[in-house]
């Protein structure tokens, strides 16, 4: 499996980074575990997570994600296989929130703790803090860098002319440089990030590791109804892709899944890989068996014919 570059870093990633929202939430920790062993052992290394995953559960506080990496870690003796990347800055409760400098100095040594690691591969923005000065939040990292706790940054929810003038002070005052944008970008949802972002990143070689890969499991297949949206927790978000287009993507992925072989989980993973930016499209699994279409979806290579079917399904 041919690996890819993050923007300019040093990092060389698989062409498919997993989710790790759902470890501690609806993958408990012995089913995690076992995704996160398919995982590396079919040659993947990246893995996303956050802070503040899954502190939207009942009972649950941030940091049960990345506990549960952490645990993996010890158990399996895999860090050394891995690029974990997460992201500090989304309210954590009791007012912990932001990217000012002090806060990301202590949300970075949690997170470590957590992870059961002595560094971040990818310490990511989560989003953009226009209360923070941009030159103070990187100062945060670039302290962190020289201190050996974070070896890449990125910035994810970022719009174009806030991630310009960062990229800009970290030149001007050798700060480390924002190397990846974490977009929301599927075939569902292209306009914003193909108008926008897209031509930004190719011209300075951002990386670009979207979320909502699969519009939150919409582009599975799976739900085709509204009595579909009880098949998972998720079930509820499906309505606003329940349109014309969204059917009409749905047909699209059919015939190209049948053409193939396949399932529409991994072709909508693989028209995604094949776009000019795209580094790792991120994507989460409840089970082993999820994750082997996510896999499928990675090695699967479309020809011009079936992106071009695909483009015009979800043409905006």
């Amino acid at each position: 499996m041919k690996h890819r570059q993050i923007g300019h870093s040093a990092l060389q990633v698989a062409p498919l980074a997993l989710g790790g929202n759902v470890f501690g939430w609806t993958a408990n920790e012995e089913t995690s575990f076992k995704i996160l062993d398919a995982f590396v052992d079919a040659g993947f290394n990246l893995i996303d997570t956050a802070d503040t995953y899954s502190r939207w559960v009942l009972g649950h506080v941030g940091g049960e994600s990345e506990t549960v990496i952490g645990k993996w870690f010890q158990k399996s003796g895999k860090r050394n296989k891995v690029i974990i990347a997460t992201k500090v800055g989304m309210d954590m409760g009791d007012g912990k929130k932001g990217l000012a400098k002090d806060y990301i100095l202590k949300e970075v040594e949690d997170s470590l703790k957590r992870l059961q690691t002595d560094h971040i591969d990818l310490y990511q923005s989560h989003q953009d803090d226009p209360a923070t000065p941009l030159e103070e939040t990187l100062e945060a990292y670039a302290q962190l860098v020289k201190q050996g706790k974070v070896r890449v940054i990125g910035a994810s929810n970022y719009k174009v002319g806030r991630l310009d003038e960062a990229i800009e002070i970290s030149k001007e005052k050798a700060f480390p440089v924002y190397q990846c944008l974490q977009p929301q970008y599927n075939l569902y949802d292209r306009e914003d990030f193909e108008k926008n972002l897209e031509p930004y990143c190719l011209e300075n070689r951002i990386g670009v590791i979207p979320y909502f890969s699969l519009a939150a499991g919409f582009l599975t297949g799976k739900y085709r109804t509204e009595q579909d949206f009880s098949k998972s927790p998720r079930g509820g978000g499906m309505k606003k892709y329940m349109t014309d287009k969204g059917f009409r993507i749905l047909k699209a992925l059919d015939e190209v899944a049948a053409d193939h072989e396949t399932t529409p989980t991994s072709v909508a993973l693989a028209w995604l890989i094949a776009q000019p930016t795209i580094t790792a499209p991120i994507a989460s699994a409840t089970s082993v068996k999820q994750f082997e279409a996510l896999a499928e979806g990675a090695k699967l290579i479309l020809d011009e014919a079936f992106i071009e079917k695909l483009d015009e399904a979800s043409a905006y």
